[in-house]
């Protein structure tokens, strides 16, 4: 039988990243994508892995989702939720719109993701959880303050979840990335981009490669002791 692992966001950047690593590792991997069929194309014919179109802030779509991934390719092992937008603006200036979306998108998305397997994993007694969260949520960022709100969010999300499933041997984790190059990034002006750079020890932007090495570790028996942990990958810019 296939062990299944689910990666939202998981055909561009970190998330394809981290879909050609675990299944390097040997996960039957479902990328899951929302919005750009291209990408999702290109994605599956360079990794050769199975893509979903899915809108991960929709409940009951991810509930019909995860039962249809577990029919058709097996138990899902393990889960990342890496799905995340921005919509970037100063609170005094931002639309309602722009809140809800970003808050749904990026944390919403993790309670229903995990909401859809939970009691599935907690009844077989395995399961490897990893939420992809960012530097922004734990030092918070200037017009972000839903972005960091979500980021932040899914921290707190993570250590109560990690509490709740421990005894079960259900493991589940954060990653905060920090700047890393991705398409996300690359809409950054060369200046933004070269002064933030500057704030970093390593005096680099991270590749996504580096983030996918550790939710590889994560999903992995080495690290069954790890679970509510908060592991930062940002070039010593931020130290929590």
């Amino acid at each position: 039988m296939n062990k299944v692992a689910v990666v939202t966001g998981g055909t561009r950047g970190i998330g394809k990243a981290i879909s050609k690593s675990l299944k390097n590792d040997g996960y039957y991997v479902v990328a899951i994508y929302h919005g750009n069929e291209e990408a999702a194309i290109k994605f599956k014919s360079e990794v050769n892995c199975e893509v979903m179109k899915l809108d991960v802030a929709d409940f009951d779509a991810c509930q019909n989702a995860m039962n249809k991934i577990e029919n058709d390719y097996g138990e899902v092992a393990v889960l990342v939720n890496n799905a995340g937008i921005t919509r970037d603006g100063v609170l005094h200036k931002m639309p309602i719109e722009n809140w809800n979306d970003v808050i749904q998108t990026n944390l919403t998305s993790c309670f229903n993701m995990c909401r859809a397997i939970i009691l599935k994993m907690r009844e077989r007694k395995y399961g490897r959880i990893i939420n992809i969260s960012s530097i922004n949520g734990q030092k918070g960022q200037f017009g972000q303050v839903n972005y960091s709100a979500a980021k932040a969010g899914m921290i707190g999300f993570t250590k109560a979840l990690a509490l709740e499933s421990a005894a079960k041997n259900v493991t589940v984790n954060t990653v905060c990335p920090g700047y890393i190059k991705t398409d996300m990034t690359s809409a950054i002006s060369k200046e933004v981009l070269d002064s933030i750079i500057r704030q970093i020890p390593e005096m680099r932007m991270g590749n996504p490669e580096e983030i996918a090495a550790i939710v590889s570790f994560l999903a992995s028996e080495k690290a069954a002791f790890v679970t509510g942990a908060t592991i930062s990958a940002n070039g010593g810019q931020y130290m929590a």
